[in-house]
């Protein structure tokens, strides 16, 4: 099955203008230091060419996995993945165009009910509905690799998806450095808004946790 209408066409323009390794990738090996507060900790990971993840030596074993956690983050975003594999099944709907000259693509499929906003072949926002919850990502910057894009700056929300009242709040900053042929995070910030903020830009973060990563090398 090929996707044929104008909103797949659109959805998968923008899908596959995304940066992801190519199947040459070697995967690579880093230190890792996560800093949250005053607490410090450090450790070693691996990401196999094979993209399966190994994190080691991390003192404790909750900031251990979710270091892992981050990781297979950044392999769902890099991995490459046939868009006609994903979406074949899918049903793509027209939305409406808002000022900002988004346009709104409805996505259906048995595991997948979401709604993006793509602008100039990117996607600038997806909402997913998981029973009572809603997630919201908004990305508010892009970097240009020149072999694809990389989201570097994002908001995810989530919140009551019956009542639309908002739990929590994380904003991301991703920080990625070129090695070899392949651009790998360095860096990430994620600070988090608890408590149903409504207006982040008004209150200081709950929390703030920097990801480091450094000493990589390609395998």
């Amino acid at each position: 099955m090929t996707v044929q209408t104008t909103a797949g066409i659109l959805f998968q323009n923008a899908y596959e203008s995304r940066y992801t390794w190519d199947d040459n990738f070697p995967g690579y090996s880093a230190d890792v230091q996560l800093l949250q507060g005053s607490d410090v900790y450090t450790g070693k990971i691996q990401i196999n060419r094979d993209l399966d993840v190994e994190v080691t030596g991390v003192a404790d074993h909750q900031i251990e996995e979710g270091i892992y956690i981050q990781l297979q983050e950044i392999v769902t975003h890099c991995k490459r993945t046939n868009f006609q594999q994903s979406h074949s099944q899918h049903e793509f709907t027209l939305g409406q165009t808002d000022e900002t000259g988004s346009v709104t693509i409805l996505v259906k499929g048995k595991s997948i009910d979401s709604q993006y906003k793509i602008r100039d072949r990117k996607i600038y926002q997806e909402n997913r509905v998981m029973g009572r919850m809603a997630l919201l990502i908004e990305t508010l910057d892009y970097f240009d690799t020149g072999a694809g894009y990389i989201a570097n700056r994002y908001d995810v929300v989530f919140c009551d998806s019956q009542t639309n009242e908002v739990s929590s709040v994380l904003k991301f900053t991703d920080t990625y450095e070129k090695f070899d042929d392949y651009y790998i995070m360095t860096k990430q910030v994620v600070e988090e808004y608890e408590n149903g903020i409504s207006d982040v830009s008004l209150n200081a973060a709950d929390s703030i946790t920097n990801f480091t990563y450094s000493h990589i090398q390609l395998l």
